[in-house]
């Protein structure tokens, strides 16, 4: 399980990008990978899967 914040998430398009804390690689986040409603700035934990375009974060939670 990763740490880190939200750096933006679109609301209507479904999308945004977590920041990671330790390694501060940026990981694209799409609303299916999401178990709570997450905004900007908020402190995730997440878990990284091989999507079709690379490393995505899913089973996105409120930290």
């Amino acid at each position: 399980m990763n740490k880190g914040i939200v750096k933006f998430f679109n609301d209507s398009k479904g999308y945004g990008f977590i920041k990671d804390e330790e390694s501060q690689k940026e990981y694209f986040v799409h609303a299916n990978g999401l178990v709570d409603e997450i905004r900007q700035d908020d402190e995730v934990t997440f878990d990284l899967e091989e999507g079709r375009k690379g490393i995505n974060a899913v089973n996105v939670r409120q930290a």
